[in-house]
C-alpha cells in the first residue's frame, strides 16, 4: 500500500510539472532582462499620462477652479509642471504630508510610476 501511495505522489508530481515554462520564463518578460511585469515600451503623454492627469488633477487644475494658476489641461502645461513646478515630487508624497497632490489623497502607485517613467523616457507627447 505504501508503494502505491508513493507511486501516486510521484506520478502527480511529474504530471503537474511543465517543461515549457522555466522560472526565468515566468519571472522575466521577453526582451527585458529584468524580473517583473512587462513594462510599456514607451510612455507617452497621449497614450498613458493624459488620462491619469484628467482623472486626478484637472478637477482643480483648470480655468475657473481653485488651482487655475497651474493648469494641467494640455501636454505643454503638464510637461512644464514636471520640469519646473515639482509635480513629480508632489505626487510622490505620502498621505498626510504637506503639499501632496492630489489633495484628496495619493493616487495609485502604478499611476505615479507611469508618470515618473514618462519623465525618465523624455516626456514624449505621442
Amino acid at each position: 500500500m505504501k508503494k502505491l501511495i508513493a507511486l501516486a505522489i510521484l506520478l502527480a508530481a511529474f504530471t503537474s510539472c511543465s517543461d515549457s515554462d522555466t522560472y526565468e520564463d515566468v519571472e522575466t518578460p521577453p526582451g527585458t532582462g529584468t524580473p517583473g511585469p512587462d513594462p510599456v515600451a514607451t510612455i507617452s503623454y497621449a497614450k498613458n499620462v493624459k488620462s491619469i492627469i484628467d482623472g486626478n488633477c484637472i478637477g482643480c487644475h483648470q480655468a475657473g477652479r481653485s488651482a487655475s494658476f497651474r493648469p494641467l489641461t494640455t501636454y505643454a502645461e503638464v510637461k512644464a509642471a514636471v520640469e519646473n513646478a515639482g509635480l513629480l515630487g508632489r505626487i510622490q508624497l505620502q498621505n498626510g504630508e504637506q503639499g501632496i497632490m492630489p489633495q484628496g489623497g495619493r493616487m495609485s502607485q502604478a499611476n505615479i510610476d507611469l508618470i515618473v517613467k514618462w519623465n525618465t523616457d523624455g516626456l514624449k507627447e505621442n
